[in-house]
């Protein structure tokens, strides 16, 4: 199955969010949904900042773990800017056969 990590930005709360989902339309609707009882309730309306997908599982995990580790505002932008850090982050946390 097709796993996606994404990030998202809150202009009012002047934040991201970072997350995984396996289906990221339906994620977003939630986080920006009235349903929404989570921490992002606060943050809406949410904006698609950065999406990486195509990614198994294990590899969204781990990217997502790495991604809120790193705590850096600077290094979300940047990330968004260049995309062969993007792409390099896909290929360190590639599944090893």
């Amino acid at each position: 199955m097709d796993f996606s990590v994404y990030i998202l930005y809150s202009r009012s709360l002047d934040k991201f969010y970072i997350g995984y989902t396996a289906n990221f339309t339906a994620r977003l609707a939630y986080h920006n949904s009235t349903q929404n009882k989570i921490w992002t309730k606060r943050g809406q309306p949410w904006e698609v900042h950065l999406l990486i997908d195509r990614l198994e599982k294990s590899q969204a995990l781990k990217m997502e773990k790495h991604l809120k580790k790193m705590k850096s505002r600077n290094y979300l932008i940047n990330l968004k800017a260049d995309p062969s850090a993007i792409d390099a982050l896909i290929q360190r946390f590639r599944k090893s056969i």
